[in-house]
């Protein structure tokens, strides 16, 4: 048998593998890969932990913005339903005194009415009395005047009486 190259190799690496061996190079590479993998397995489990607590994080934000958007909805209702009755108010009191201002314009009316008419009956009682005693004054004589006159006199007292009662 001829030892050769290849032979040399193949002891070479048996060797080389038994050297590993006897140092425990592979049980401290499988250590080494075993710390590495718990390290990572904790990086995992910390992550996943970090990833719970923002969800809890966000699921408690975003419930306070709900209930801030709520809130700030109701306040707007209520400022509409404020609004509303505010300007129903300010109506109903426009045509309240829009409707006294009316009253009291048609009240004036009347009353300057009543006036004018009485100035007139006055004005007109007046220059018929004044007519009345013209035509008396030329056309009749004193003793018959005089009759007619106290006559006139007691029919006018009565009918004062009647009107004053």
């Amino acid at each position: 048998m001829a030892i050769d190259a290849t032979f040399w190799v193949a002891i070479s690496f048996i060797i080389f593998f038994g050297g590993l061996v006897y140092l425990k190079v592979p049980q401290k590479i499988n250590e080494i890969l075993n710390k590495l993998i718990l390290d990572i397995k904790n990086e995992i489990d910390e992550s996943e932990k970090l990833r719970t607590e923002a969800k809890k994080l966000l699921d408690n934000a975003q419930k306070k913005l709900d209930k801030a958007e709520s809130i700030s909805n109701e306040i707007l209702e209520q400022a509409k339903k404020d609004s509303d009755k505010l300007l129903i108010e300010l109506n109903d009191k426009f045509h309240k005194t829009s409707e006294i201002k009316k009253n009291l314009a048609e009240n004036k009316i009347e009353q300057m009415k009543e006036a004018a008419i009485k100035e007139i009956k006055d004005t007109s009682i007046k220059i018929a009395v004044d007519s009345a005693k013209k035509i008396i004054t030329t056309s009749i004589d004193k003793s018959k005047l005089d009759t007619l006159f106290q006559k006139n006199l007691d029919e006018t007292k009565e009918e004062l009486k009647k009107i004053n009662s």
